[in-house]
């Protein structure tokens, strides 16, 4: 069963979740803008969500979790929860 680790920050708005991408693109730390900014639990941890598999988490998000390529974030995605940047940081099919 195909599994993926990754880290994502949740917050309201989409203008929100462009603004902190721009900031990570221009070289801000994820884990810091996670802490900082997310409103899910995992941003305590930087916005780390360990691993999971496939149909784990809501459809759009898995989507992009098995799709997209490593270590690049990816987003504005929107969920039923908000807002996600989304960074896959490893993979396994």
């Amino acid at each position: 069963m195909p599994r993926a680790t990754a880290r994502h920050i949740l917050v309201s708005s989409e203008a929100k979740c462009l603004e902190l991408k721009a900031a990570i693109e221009a070289g801000a730390d994820f884990a810091q803008v996670a802490r900082d900014n997310s409103s899910c639990p995992s941003g305590r941890q930087g916005g780390d969500l360990g691993s999971f598999g496939r149909g784990q988490m809501v459809r759009e998000f898995d989507e992009v979790v098995f799709s997209a390529p490593l270590n690049v974030v990816q987003g504005p995605v929107k969920t039923q929860f908000g807002y996600h940047l989304l960074e896959v940081t490893s993979r396994q099919d």
